[in-house]
Protein backbone atom coordinates (compact mmCIF):
# COMPACT_ATOMS: atom_id res chain seq x y z
CA UNK A 1 0.00 0.00 0.00
CA UNK A 2 3.16 2.67 -0.52
CA UNK A 3 0.74 4.18 -3.16
CA UNK A 4 -1.77 4.92 -1.03
CA UNK A 5 -2.60 8.09 1.28
CA UNK A 6 -3.13 5.88 4.26
CA UNK A 7 0.20 4.94 6.20
CA UNK A 8 -0.82 3.59 9.18
CA UNK A 9 -4.55 2.77 10.75
CA UNK A 10 -7.53 2.61 10.80
CA UNK A 11 -6.80 2.08 14.46
CA UNK A 12 -9.44 1.23 16.26
CA UNK A 13 -8.95 2.97 19.68
CA UNK A 14 -11.32 4.09 22.49
CA UNK A 15 -15.18 2.69 22.46
CA UNK A 16 -17.55 3.18 25.05
CA UNK A 17 -21.49 2.61 24.22
CA UNK A 18 -22.39 5.78 22.20
CA UNK A 19 -18.70 6.87 21.15
CA UNK A 20 -15.89 5.55 19.39
CA UNK A 21 -12.42 7.09 17.88
CA UNK A 22 -10.32 6.24 14.95
CA UNK A 23 -6.33 6.94 14.74
CA UNK A 24 -4.45 7.50 11.12
CA UNK A 25 -1.19 8.63 9.83
CA UNK A 26 -1.10 9.70 6.65
CA UNK A 27 1.29 10.29 3.97
CA UNK A 28 0.71 13.78 3.42
CA UNK A 29 -1.93 16.68 5.12
CA UNK A 30 -5.52 15.42 4.66
CA UNK A 31 -8.97 15.44 5.83
CA UNK A 32 -9.82 11.95 7.06
CA UNK A 33 -13.50 10.74 6.82
CA UNK A 34 -14.82 7.85 8.50
CA UNK A 35 -18.53 6.56 7.05
CA UNK A 36 -20.34 4.37 9.49
CA UNK A 37 -24.06 3.26 8.61
CA UNK A 38 -25.38 6.97 6.89
CA UNK A 39 -23.10 9.40 8.82
CA UNK A 40 -19.71 10.82 8.06
CA UNK A 41 -17.42 11.86 10.50
CA UNK A 42 -14.06 13.83 9.27
CA UNK A 43 -10.97 15.42 11.13
CA UNK A 44 -7.85 16.99 9.76
CA UNK A 45 -4.57 15.86 10.06
CA UNK A 46 -2.27 17.40 12.84
CA UNK A 47 1.71 17.37 11.62
CA UNK A 48 4.78 16.05 14.10
CA UNK A 49 8.33 16.15 12.44
CA UNK A 50 6.98 15.77 9.06
CA UNK A 51 4.62 13.23 9.92
CA UNK A 52 0.80 13.51 9.69
CA UNK A 53 -1.83 12.17 11.92
CA UNK A 54 -5.32 12.29 12.50
CA UNK A 55 -8.06 11.05 15.09
CA UNK A 56 -11.75 10.60 13.90
CA UNK A 57 -14.11 10.93 16.98
CA UNK A 58 -17.21 9.17 16.52
CA UNK A 59 -21.05 10.06 18.36
CA UNK A 60 -24.15 9.45 18.77
CA UNK A 61 -23.66 5.44 17.94
CA UNK A 62 -25.91 2.58 18.92
CA UNK A 63 -25.06 0.84 22.45
CA UNK A 64 -24.45 -2.66 21.78
CA UNK A 65 -24.27 -2.30 17.99
CA UNK A 66 -21.67 -3.12 15.57
CA UNK A 67 -21.76 -0.91 12.35
CA UNK A 68 -19.35 -1.56 9.31
CA UNK A 69 -17.33 1.36 8.16
CA UNK A 70 -15.05 2.40 5.23
CA UNK A 71 -12.25 5.19 5.21
CA UNK A 72 -11.42 8.21 3.10
CA UNK A 73 -8.46 10.46 3.01
CA UNK A 74 -9.23 13.91 0.93
CA UNK A 75 -12.18 12.46 -1.07
CA UNK A 76 -10.65 8.86 -2.03
CA UNK A 77 -11.23 5.83 -0.25
CA UNK A 78 -8.40 4.40 1.31
CA UNK A 79 -10.02 1.46 3.54
CA UNK A 80 -10.57 -0.97 3.16
CA UNK A 81 -7.97 -2.02 0.85
CA UNK A 82 -8.88 -3.03 -2.74
CA UNK A 83 -7.50 -5.92 -2.45
CA UNK A 84 -8.23 -6.91 1.56
CA UNK A 85 -9.50 -10.42 1.61
CA UNK A 86 -10.55 -9.78 5.39
CA UNK A 87 -14.17 -8.87 6.74
CA UNK A 88 -15.10 -5.71 6.88
CA UNK A 89 -13.96 -3.63 9.55
CA UNK A 90 -16.55 -2.77 12.88
CA UNK A 91 -17.50 -0.57 15.15
CA UNK A 92 -19.10 -2.37 18.06
CA UNK A 93 -20.04 -0.49 20.93
CA UNK A 94 -20.20 -1.51 24.32
CA UNK A 95 -23.35 -2.70 26.21
CA UNK A 96 -24.09 -2.29 29.58
CA UNK A 97 -25.60 -5.14 30.03
CA UNK A 98 -22.87 -7.52 28.67
CA UNK A 99 -20.04 -9.23 30.84
CA UNK A 100 -16.69 -7.78 29.71
CA UNK A 101 -14.55 -9.85 27.34
CA UNK A 102 -10.96 -8.43 27.12
CA UNK A 103 -7.70 -9.92 25.26
CA UNK A 104 -3.87 -8.90 26.90
CA UNK A 105 -0.46 -9.54 26.64
CA UNK A 106 2.94 -7.54 26.08
CA UNK A 107 6.15 -7.76 24.27
CA UNK A 108 5.90 -7.89 20.73
CA UNK A 109 8.93 -7.61 18.52
CA UNK A 110 8.65 -6.28 14.58
CA UNK A 111 10.30 -9.16 12.87
CA UNK A 112 8.92 -10.90 9.23
CA UNK A 113 6.00 -13.66 9.57
CA UNK A 114 8.06 -16.07 7.91
CA UNK A 115 10.48 -19.33 8.15
CA UNK A 116 13.02 -17.54 10.09
CA UNK A 117 11.13 -14.91 11.74
CA UNK A 118 9.39 -17.73 13.35
CA UNK A 119 12.55 -19.49 13.95
CA UNK A 120 14.17 -16.70 15.70
CA UNK A 121 10.91 -14.92 17.08
CA UNK A 122 8.40 -17.65 17.35
CA UNK A 123 5.37 -17.01 16.14
CA UNK A 124 3.27 -13.95 16.26
CA UNK A 125 0.21 -14.72 18.97
CA UNK A 126 -0.92 -11.83 17.84
CA UNK A 127 -1.61 -12.57 14.18
CA UNK A 128 -2.63 -16.03 14.78
CA UNK A 129 -5.37 -14.92 17.54
CA UNK A 130 -6.36 -11.97 14.06
CA UNK A 131 -6.28 -15.03 11.31
CA UNK A 132 -8.70 -17.15 13.54
CA UNK A 133 -11.35 -14.16 14.45
CA UNK A 134 -11.50 -13.32 10.57
CA UNK A 135 -12.61 -16.64 10.12
CA UNK A 136 -14.91 -16.65 12.10
CA UNK A 137 -16.57 -13.19 10.72
CA UNK A 138 -19.75 -12.53 11.85
CA UNK A 139 -19.32 -14.56 15.65
CA UNK A 140 -20.10 -11.55 17.98
CA UNK A 141 -19.01 -13.90 21.05
CA UNK A 142 -15.28 -14.13 19.78
CA UNK A 143 -14.83 -10.20 19.92
CA UNK A 144 -12.95 -8.97 22.51
CA UNK A 145 -14.64 -5.67 23.77
CA UNK A 146 -10.83 -4.43 24.45
CA UNK A 147 -7.32 -5.57 23.15
CA UNK A 148 -4.98 -4.00 26.29
CA UNK A 149 -1.26 -4.16 25.18
CA UNK A 150 0.81 -4.16 28.28
CA UNK A 151 4.23 -2.41 26.77
CA UNK A 152 7.01 -3.34 24.84
CA UNK A 153 4.75 -2.23 21.33
CA UNK A 154 8.13 -1.47 19.94
CA UNK A 155 11.50 -2.10 20.61
CA UNK A 156 13.61 1.19 20.60
CA UNK A 157 17.07 -0.44 21.88
CA UNK A 158 16.75 -4.25 20.16
CA UNK A 159 16.05 -3.10 16.62
CA UNK A 160 15.08 -5.46 13.54
CA UNK A 161 17.21 -6.10 10.14
CA UNK A 162 14.74 -4.08 8.75
CA UNK A 163 15.03 -1.08 11.04
CA UNK A 164 18.84 -0.90 10.99
CA UNK A 165 18.46 -0.92 7.13
CA UNK A 166 16.43 2.46 7.61
CA UNK A 167 18.58 3.88 10.18
CA UNK A 168 21.83 3.13 7.99
CA UNK A 169 19.71 4.88 4.84
CA UNK A 170 19.93 8.10 6.84
CA UNK A 171 22.84 8.46 9.17
CA UNK A 172 25.85 6.56 10.47
CA UNK A 173 25.24 3.28 12.11
CA UNK A 174 28.43 3.18 13.92
CA UNK A 175 28.11 6.27 15.52
CA UNK A 176 26.35 6.48 19.12
CA UNK A 177 23.35 5.40 19.27
CA UNK A 178 24.18 2.87 16.89
CA UNK A 179 21.65 0.34 16.32
CA UNK A 180 19.15 2.12 18.62
CA UNK A 181 16.70 4.87 17.92
CA UNK A 182 17.95 8.42 17.64
CA UNK A 183 14.94 10.07 16.73
CA UNK A 184 11.17 10.91 15.87
CA UNK A 185 11.29 9.87 12.88
CA UNK A 186 12.73 6.69 13.64
CA UNK A 187 10.07 5.56 15.77
CA UNK A 188 7.46 6.69 13.31
CA UNK A 189 9.29 3.84 10.61
CA UNK A 190 9.09 1.55 13.71
CA UNK A 191 5.63 1.98 14.51
CA UNK A 192 5.15 1.20 10.85
CA UNK A 193 7.00 -2.01 10.93
CA UNK A 194 4.81 -3.05 14.43
CA UNK A 195 1.26 -2.15 12.27
CA UNK A 196 1.56 -2.75 9.12
CA UNK A 197 1.43 -6.83 8.57
CA UNK A 198 -2.18 -7.11 6.47
CA UNK A 199 -3.59 -9.66 9.01
CA UNK A 200 -2.53 -7.27 12.66
CA UNK A 201 -3.65 -4.12 10.58
CA UNK A 202 -7.39 -5.50 9.84
CA UNK A 203 -7.19 -6.92 13.62
CA UNK A 204 -6.42 -3.64 14.99
CA UNK A 205 -8.97 -1.68 12.89
CA UNK A 206 -12.04 -3.60 14.11
CA UNK A 207 -10.79 -4.33 17.97
CA UNK A 208 -10.52 -1.53 20.25
CA UNK A 209 -7.47 -1.53 21.79
CA UNK A 210 -5.62 0.07 24.84
CA UNK A 211 -2.11 0.57 25.70
CA UNK A 212 0.79 1.79 27.94
CA UNK A 213 4.79 2.11 28.03
CA UNK A 214 7.40 -0.43 29.46
CA UNK A 215 10.73 0.16 29.52
CA UNK A 216 11.83 -1.15 25.78
CA UNK A 217 9.34 1.20 24.63
CA UNK A 218 12.15 3.64 25.38
CA UNK A 219 15.40 1.85 26.27
CA UNK A 220 15.95 -1.36 28.72
CA UNK A 221 15.90 -0.62 32.57
CA UNK A 222 14.24 2.66 32.17
CA UNK A 223 14.02 4.22 35.75
CA UNK A 224 15.55 1.40 36.97
CA UNK A 225 17.85 3.73 39.60
CA UNK A 226 19.18 6.71 40.14
CA UNK A 227 22.41 5.38 39.29
CA UNK A 228 20.91 4.24 35.70
CA UNK A 229 19.84 7.89 35.13
CA UNK A 230 22.72 9.69 36.11
CA UNK A 231 24.30 7.73 33.93
CA UNK A 232 21.52 8.00 31.10
CA UNK A 233 21.25 11.76 31.42
CA UNK A 234 24.77 12.22 31.16
CA UNK A 235 24.97 10.21 27.93
CA UNK A 236 24.99 12.70 24.43
CA UNK A 237 21.94 11.19 22.78
CA UNK A 238 19.83 10.10 25.42
CA UNK A 239 17.78 13.68 25.89
CA UNK A 240 16.46 13.22 21.57
CA UNK A 241 15.92 9.62 22.40
CA UNK A 242 13.38 10.25 25.59
CA UNK A 243 12.03 13.64 23.89
CA UNK A 244 11.45 11.20 20.89
CA UNK A 245 9.91 7.89 22.89
CA UNK A 246 7.33 10.12 24.84
CA UNK A 247 6.40 12.49 22.26
CA UNK A 248 5.67 9.40 19.84
CA UNK A 249 4.07 7.88 22.70
CA UNK A 250 1.65 10.46 23.08
CA UNK A 251 0.94 10.13 18.81
CA UNK A 252 0.82 6.76 18.44
CA UNK A 253 -0.23 4.64 22.13
CA UNK A 254 -1.52 7.30 24.28
CA UNK A 255 -4.09 9.90 22.26
CA UNK A 256 -5.99 6.44 21.48
CA UNK A 257 -6.32 5.70 25.03
CA UNK A 258 -8.16 8.71 25.96
CA UNK A 259 -11.97 8.53 26.59
CA UNK A 260 -13.56 12.18 25.00
CA UNK A 261 -13.93 14.26 28.36
CA UNK A 262 -9.85 12.56 28.92
CA UNK A 263 -9.05 14.60 25.38
CA UNK A 264 -11.68 17.47 25.57
CA UNK A 265 -9.10 18.10 28.68
CA UNK A 266 -5.50 17.06 27.91
CA UNK A 267 -2.95 20.39 27.23
CA UNK A 268 -1.78 18.85 23.54
CA UNK A 269 -5.01 17.95 22.16
CA UNK A 270 -6.76 21.15 23.35
CA UNK A 271 -4.36 22.59 20.46
CA UNK A 272 -5.68 20.81 18.12
CA UNK A 273 -9.33 21.49 18.70
CA UNK A 274 -8.98 24.60 18.88
CA UNK A 275 -7.20 24.83 15.46
CA UNK A 276 -10.09 22.76 13.74
CA UNK A 277 -12.63 25.24 15.83
CA UNK A 278 -10.57 27.81 14.25
CA UNK A 279 -10.81 26.72 10.80
CA UNK A 280 -14.59 25.42 10.94
CA UNK A 281 -15.41 29.63 11.93
CA UNK A 282 -13.37 30.84 9.14
CA UNK A 283 -15.11 28.13 6.53
CA UNK A 284 -18.36 29.04 8.07
CA UNK A 285 -17.86 32.63 7.79
CA UNK A 286 -16.58 32.29 4.15
CA UNK A 287 -19.76 29.78 3.42
CA UNK A 288 -17.53 27.33 1.81
CA UNK A 289 -16.50 24.15 4.80
CA UNK A 290 -15.61 21.96 2.38
CA UNK A 291 -13.05 23.65 0.76
CA UNK A 292 -11.51 26.07 3.20
CA UNK A 293 -11.30 22.73 5.59
CA UNK A 294 -9.25 21.31 2.44
CA UNK A 295 -7.24 24.09 1.97
CA UNK A 296 -6.55 25.27 5.50
CA UNK A 297 -3.23 25.58 7.14
CA UNK A 298 -2.08 22.59 9.03
CA UNK A 299 -1.53 22.55 12.80
CA UNK A 300 2.05 21.87 13.53
CA UNK A 301 2.72 20.56 17.19
CA UNK A 302 6.59 19.39 16.60
CA UNK A 303 7.78 21.90 19.21
CA UNK A 304 4.92 21.89 21.17
CA UNK A 305 5.19 17.88 21.55
CA UNK A 306 9.14 17.98 21.91
CA UNK A 307 8.50 20.69 24.44
CA UNK A 308 5.93 18.98 26.35
CA UNK A 309 7.79 15.13 26.01
CA UNK A 310 10.97 16.93 28.06
CA UNK A 311 9.10 18.66 30.48
CA UNK A 312 7.65 15.13 31.08
CA UNK A 313 10.80 13.46 31.33
CA UNK A 314 12.15 16.29 34.10
CA UNK A 315 8.57 16.58 36.03
CA UNK A 316 6.71 13.77 35.50
CA UNK A 317 4.09 14.59 37.84
CA UNK A 318 3.00 17.48 35.65
CA UNK A 319 1.13 14.46 33.27
CA UNK A 320 -0.53 11.20 33.76
CA UNK A 321 0.00 8.18 31.54
CA UNK A 322 -2.66 6.48 33.80
CA UNK A 323 -6.30 6.00 33.05
CA UNK A 324 -9.13 3.92 34.18
CA UNK A 325 -12.38 2.46 32.59
CA UNK A 326 -15.60 1.00 33.30
CA UNK A 327 -17.44 -2.25 31.88
CA UNK A 328 -20.58 -3.68 32.90
CA UNK A 329 -19.92 -5.04 36.66
CA UNK A 330 -15.52 -4.62 35.86
CA UNK A 331 -13.60 -1.80 36.38
CA UNK A 332 -10.32 -1.57 34.89
CA UNK A 333 -7.42 0.72 36.12
CA UNK A 334 -4.18 1.29 33.80
CA UNK A 335 -1.08 2.12 35.62
CA UNK A 336 2.50 4.09 34.36
CA UNK A 337 4.62 2.10 36.67
CA UNK A 338 7.82 3.71 34.32
CA UNK A 339 7.38 7.49 34.08
CA UNK A 340 6.72 8.07 37.87
CA UNK A 341 9.52 6.75 39.38
CA UNK A 342 10.48 8.32 42.28
CA UNK A 343 14.29 7.25 42.32
CA UNK A 344 15.89 9.43 45.40
CA UNK A 345 16.87 7.02 48.08
CA UNK A 346 15.44 8.36 51.01
CA UNK A 347 12.07 8.42 48.91
CA UNK A 348 12.25 5.81 46.77
CA UNK A 349 9.25 4.65 44.93
CA UNK A 350 7.44 2.90 41.76
CA UNK A 351 4.69 5.46 42.20
CA UNK A 352 4.88 9.32 42.97
CA UNK A 353 3.09 10.44 45.66
CA UNK A 354 0.19 11.86 43.58
CA UNK A 355 0.07 8.46 41.53
CA UNK A 356 -0.46 6.30 44.54
CA UNK A 357 -3.16 8.52 45.53
CA UNK A 358 -4.62 8.52 41.79
CA UNK A 359 -4.61 4.79 41.94
CA UNK A 360 -6.22 5.02 45.80
CA UNK A 361 -9.08 6.24 44.53
CA UNK A 362 -9.74 4.59 41.84
CA UNK A 363 -9.45 1.21 44.12
CA UNK A 364 -13.14 1.15 45.31
CA UNK A 365 -15.92 -1.18 45.36
CA UNK A 366 -19.50 -1.72 43.99
CA UNK A 367 -17.97 -4.02 41.17
CA UNK A 368 -18.08 -7.43 40.93
CA UNK A 369 -13.96 -7.42 39.53
CA UNK A 370 -12.00 -4.81 39.42
CA UNK A 371 -8.65 -5.43 37.41
CA UNK A 372 -5.49 -3.35 37.52
CA UNK A 373 -3.21 -3.35 34.42
CA UNK A 374 0.58 -2.87 35.23
CA UNK A 375 3.22 -3.64 32.46
CA UNK A 376 5.44 -4.81 35.55
CA UNK A 377 4.06 -7.76 37.86
CA UNK A 378 3.01 -6.97 41.11
CA UNK A 379 3.41 -10.19 42.36
CA UNK A 380 6.34 -12.22 41.05
CA UNK A 381 7.16 -16.18 41.85
CA UNK A 382 7.71 -15.44 45.81
CA UNK A 383 11.66 -16.51 45.16
CA UNK A 384 11.83 -13.78 42.38
CA UNK A 385 10.34 -10.69 44.63
CA UNK A 386 12.19 -11.53 47.52
CA UNK A 387 15.31 -11.60 45.70
CA UNK A 388 14.28 -7.86 44.01
CA UNK A 389 13.70 -6.44 48.04
CA UNK A 390 17.41 -7.84 49.21
CA UNK A 391 18.85 -6.13 45.87
CA UNK A 392 16.80 -2.71 46.77
CA UNK A 393 17.88 -2.72 49.86
CA UNK A 394 21.57 -3.70 49.25
CA UNK A 395 22.28 -1.47 46.42
CA UNK A 396 20.83 1.42 48.96
CA UNK A 397 23.34 0.98 50.77
CA UNK A 398 22.26 -1.18 53.76
CA UNK A 399 25.25 -3.21 53.20
CA UNK A 400 27.88 -0.84 52.95
CA UNK A 401 29.53 0.79 49.62
CA UNK A 402 31.02 -2.12 47.67
CA UNK A 403 28.19 -4.44 48.12
CA UNK A 404 25.58 -1.33 47.03
CA UNK A 405 27.99 -1.29 44.14
CA UNK A 406 27.30 -5.44 43.32
CA UNK A 407 23.29 -4.61 44.12
CA UNK A 408 23.48 -2.28 41.36
CA UNK A 409 25.09 -4.39 39.03
CA UNK A 410 23.11 -6.54 39.80
CA UNK A 411 19.50 -5.06 39.23
CA UNK A 412 20.75 -3.97 36.10
CA UNK A 413 22.02 -6.95 34.41
CA UNK A 414 18.95 -9.14 35.27
CA UNK A 415 16.59 -7.00 35.31
CA UNK A 416 15.60 -6.65 39.27
CA UNK A 417 13.45 -3.63 39.25
CA UNK A 418 9.77 -4.85 39.60
CA UNK A 419 7.44 -3.49 42.26
CA UNK A 420 9.57 -5.70 44.88
CA UNK A 421 12.56 -3.89 43.97
CA UNK A 422 10.68 -0.47 45.34
CA UNK A 423 8.97 -1.66 48.63
CA UNK A 424 7.46 1.16 49.67
CA UNK A 425 5.15 1.29 46.62
CA UNK A 426 4.69 -2.69 47.21
CA UNK A 427 3.22 -2.28 50.98
CA UNK A 428 1.17 1.14 49.95
CA UNK A 429 -0.45 -0.98 46.76
CA UNK A 430 -1.03 -4.20 48.83
CA UNK A 431 -2.45 -2.28 52.01
CA UNK A 432 -4.63 -0.83 48.91
CA UNK A 433 -6.14 -3.90 47.56
CA UNK A 434 -6.15 -5.69 51.14
CA UNK A 435 -8.59 -2.80 52.05
CA UNK A 436 -10.38 -3.61 48.88
CA UNK A 437 -10.43 -6.82 49.24
CA UNK A 438 -11.77 -6.81 52.96
CA UNK A 439 -15.17 -4.81 52.09
CA UNK A 440 -12.71 -1.54 53.73
CA UNK A 441 -13.68 0.23 50.36
CA UNK A 442 -17.19 -0.65 49.70
CA UNK A 443 -18.57 -3.46 48.95
CA UNK A 444 -16.07 -5.86 48.05
CA UNK A 445 -15.47 -7.42 44.84
CA UNK A 446 -15.24 -11.06 43.90
CA UNK A 447 -12.13 -10.47 41.88
CA UNK A 448 -8.88 -8.28 42.37
CA UNK A 449 -6.64 -9.43 39.78
CA UNK A 450 -3.29 -8.00 38.60
CA UNK A 451 -2.43 -8.15 35.02
CA UNK A 452 1.13 -7.98 34.10
CA UNK A 453 3.70 -8.93 31.31
CA UNK A 454 7.32 -7.53 30.68
CA UNK A 455 8.88 -10.95 31.96
CA UNK A 456 8.82 -13.35 29.35
CA UNK A 457 6.20 -15.60 30.85
CA UNK A 458 3.71 -16.59 31.80
CA UNK A 459 2.01 -17.76 34.86
CA UNK A 460 -1.26 -17.10 38.01
CA UNK A 461 -0.02 -16.59 41.55
CA UNK A 462 -2.76 -15.93 44.34
CA UNK A 463 -2.98 -14.36 47.18
CA UNK A 464 -3.23 -16.57 50.55
CA UNK A 465 -6.65 -15.61 51.97
CA UNK A 466 -9.58 -17.17 53.90
CA UNK A 467 -11.94 -14.37 53.34
CA UNK A 468 -12.76 -11.55 51.10
CA UNK A 469 -12.09 -10.91 48.11
CA UNK A 470 -9.47 -13.57 45.86
CA UNK A 471 -6.61 -11.25 44.92
CA UNK A 472 -4.65 -12.56 41.64
CA UNK A 473 -2.22 -11.84 39.66
CA UNK A 474 -2.15 -13.25 35.81
CA UNK A 475 0.96 -12.25 33.80
CA UNK A 476 0.81 -12.96 29.68
CA UNK A 477 4.12 -12.49 27.67
CA UNK A 478 5.60 -12.15 25.52
CA UNK A 479 3.25 -11.92 22.35
CA UNK A 480 6.17 -12.45 20.18
CA UNK A 481 9.54 -12.25 22.30
CA UNK A 482 10.70 -15.93 23.69
CA UNK A 483 13.37 -15.86 25.99
CA UNK A 484 16.05 -18.06 24.73
CA UNK A 485 16.06 -22.25 26.76
CA UNK A 486 18.66 -20.76 28.83
CA UNK A 487 17.60 -17.76 29.84
CA UNK A 488 14.52 -19.79 30.59
CA UNK A 489 16.10 -22.36 32.93
CA UNK A 490 17.66 -19.29 34.88
CA UNK A 491 14.36 -17.49 34.98
CA UNK A 492 13.32 -20.72 36.55
CA UNK A 493 15.56 -21.07 39.47
CA UNK A 494 15.28 -17.61 40.46
CA UNK A 495 11.69 -17.82 40.86
CA UNK A 496 11.21 -21.02 42.01
CA UNK A 497 12.51 -23.83 44.49
CA UNK A 498 15.31 -23.78 47.00
CA UNK A 499 15.79 -19.49 45.97
CA UNK A 500 12.56 -19.15 47.62
CA UNK A 501 14.28 -19.98 50.85
CA UNK A 502 17.49 -18.46 49.54
CA UNK A 503 16.09 -15.42 48.65
CA UNK A 504 13.67 -15.06 51.83
CA UNK A 505 16.86 -15.65 54.25
CA UNK A 506 18.81 -12.78 52.05
CA UNK A 507 15.96 -10.29 52.48
CA UNK A 508 15.70 -10.87 56.02
CA UNK A 509 19.92 -10.52 56.97
CA UNK A 510 19.13 -6.86 54.76
CA UNK A 511 16.76 -5.96 57.29
CA UNK A 512 13.63 -6.17 54.35
CA UNK A 513 10.48 -5.95 55.73
CA UNK A 514 8.37 -8.99 55.74
CA UNK A 515 5.57 -9.25 52.84
CA UNK A 516 1.99 -8.09 53.96
CA UNK A 517 0.62 -11.51 52.53
CA UNK A 518 1.99 -14.87 51.05
CA UNK A 519 0.70 -15.91 47.67
CA UNK A 520 1.75 -19.09 45.76
CA UNK A 521 1.67 -20.02 41.88
CA UNK A 522 -1.65 -21.39 40.86
CA UNK A 523 -0.04 -22.33 36.96
CA UNK A 524 2.58 -21.71 35.15
CA UNK A 525 5.20 -20.88 34.15
CA UNK A 526 5.14 -21.43 30.54
CA UNK A 527 7.32 -19.45 27.82
CA UNK A 528 5.17 -19.30 24.71
CA UNK A 529 4.63 -16.56 22.70
CA UNK A 530 0.92 -15.95 23.79
CA UNK A 531 -1.80 -13.76 23.80
CA UNK A 532 -4.71 -14.39 26.62
CA UNK A 533 -8.25 -13.86 26.82
CA UNK A 534 -10.04 -13.02 30.09
CA UNK A 535 -14.05 -13.63 30.01
CA UNK A 536 -16.07 -12.70 32.72
CA UNK A 537 -18.45 -15.46 33.44
CA UNK A 538 -21.20 -16.54 35.60
CA UNK A 539 -19.46 -19.07 37.28
CA UNK A 540 -16.30 -16.43 37.65
CA UNK A 541 -13.46 -14.88 35.90
CA UNK A 542 -11.74 -17.25 32.92
CA UNK A 543 -8.36 -17.05 31.83
CA UNK A 544 -7.05 -18.70 28.53
CA UNK A 545 -3.78 -18.73 26.90
CA UNK A 546 -3.41 -18.96 22.86
CA UNK A 547 -0.21 -19.15 21.00
CA UNK A 548 0.34 -19.62 17.13
CA UNK A 549 1.45 -22.79 15.61
CA UNK A 550 2.66 -23.70 12.33
CA UNK A 551 1.37 -26.74 10.61
CA UNK A 552 4.05 -28.02 8.22
CA UNK A 553 5.47 -24.96 6.11
CA UNK A 554 2.06 -22.46 6.53
CA UNK A 555 4.16 -20.13 8.12
CA UNK A 556 1.62 -17.43 6.58
CA UNK A 557 -1.20 -19.19 8.22
CA UNK A 558 -0.80 -20.54 11.68
CA UNK A 559 -3.32 -21.65 13.60
CA UNK A 560 -4.44 -21.26 17.27
CA UNK A 561 -3.66 -23.75 19.97
CA UNK A 562 -4.78 -23.44 23.92
CA UNK A 563 -1.47 -23.41 26.06
CA UNK A 564 -3.56 -23.01 29.76
CA UNK A 565 -6.91 -22.21 30.81
CA UNK A 566 -8.13 -21.49 34.37
CA UNK A 567 -11.29 -20.21 36.08
CA UNK A 568 -11.32 -18.32 39.18
CA UNK A 569 -14.43 -18.16 41.26
CA UNK A 570 -15.92 -15.98 44.24
CA UNK A 571 -14.30 -17.68 47.00
CA UNK A 572 -16.83 -19.93 49.28
CA UNK A 573 -18.17 -17.43 51.87
CA UNK A 574 -17.13 -14.28 49.62
CA UNK A 575 -20.29 -11.73 49.39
Amino acid sequence: MTSSPLILGPLLRYVDEVSASIWFETRDAAVVAVTAGDRTFRARTFAVHGHHYALVALHGLDPGSVTPYTVAVSGKEVWPPADSGYPASVIATLDRARPLQLAFGSCRTSVPHDKLGNHTHGVDALRAYALRLAAADGEQAARPDLVLFLGDQVYADMTSEAMQVFIRGRREISEPPGEELADFAEYAHLYGLAWTDPANRWLLSTLPTAMIFDDHDIRDDWNASLSWKRTMDATPWWHGRIVAGLASYWVYQHLGNLSPAEREADEIWQQVAAHEAAVHENALHENALDQNAEQAAELDLTAVLDAFAERCDEHPSTYRWSYCRDFADTRLVVLDSRSTRVLEPSRRALLDDGETAWLSDRLQGGFRHLLIGTSLPFLLPTGLQRLEAWDEAISEGVWGRPAAALGERMRQAVDLEHWGAFQRSFHDVAAMVTELADGDRGDAPDTVMFLSGDVHYSYVEEVERSSGSRIVQAVCSPIRNPLPVLLRSFSAVLSYGASRRISGLLARAARVPEPPFRWNGVTGPWFDNCLARLSVTPEGVRLVWEAGIVDGQDHQHPRVRTVAEILLGPREGAP
